[in-house]
């Protein structure tokens, strides 16, 4: 029995590890595609020699898809909260480019959307700093005891 167990706990670990390489390469796939789309969008800026608000807000967008992956890269973790801006802004985007085109009840669902998503990071981080995990709770009680 003590066999299989620490035969499973390998294959769990191997796998385990497998899936962290790919996950960290699929990453790493997505910062250089954005960083190609974002110099991409600089290109168009320079070569008509004007800048647009939609094109400001497509910057914004990459950069929070670039500051989503280092998040990860620095914490191992990610925050709800980061796609949760990345859909207000592609939403806000949506809104400012397609603005002649779209019907009022299109524009009031679009703005109903982006407050929903407004109210979801408000509660988390309402939560997250009313609940905080425990990992988080631990460190800020170090930081007491250490000033």
């Amino acid at each position: 029995m003590d066999l299989q167990s620490h035969t499973f706990d390998r294959l769990r670990r191997f796998f385990g590890n497998g899936l962290t390489v790919v996950e960290y390469l699929g990453l790493l796939v997505i910062a250089f595609a954005t960083t190609v789309a974002m110099y991409d969008e600089v290109m168009v800026m320079v070569a008509m020699r004007k800048v647009h608000l939609s094109d400001l807000l497509m910057m914004f967008l990459y950069l929070e898809v670039l500051a989503m992956i280092g998040q990860y890269f620095k914490f191992g973790q990610l925050p709800v909260r980061f796609p949760l801006y990345i859909a207000m802004v592609a939403l806000a985007r949506y809104l400012i480019i397609d603005l002649k085109e779209i019907t009022e009840w299109r524009m009031l669902a679009v703005a109903a959307a982006i407050f929903l998503l407004t109210l979801a990071v408000l509660a988390i981080r309402y939560g997250h700093v009313k609940f905080p995990y425990r990992e988080d709770a631990a460190d800020k009680a170090k930081s007491y005891v250490s000033e």
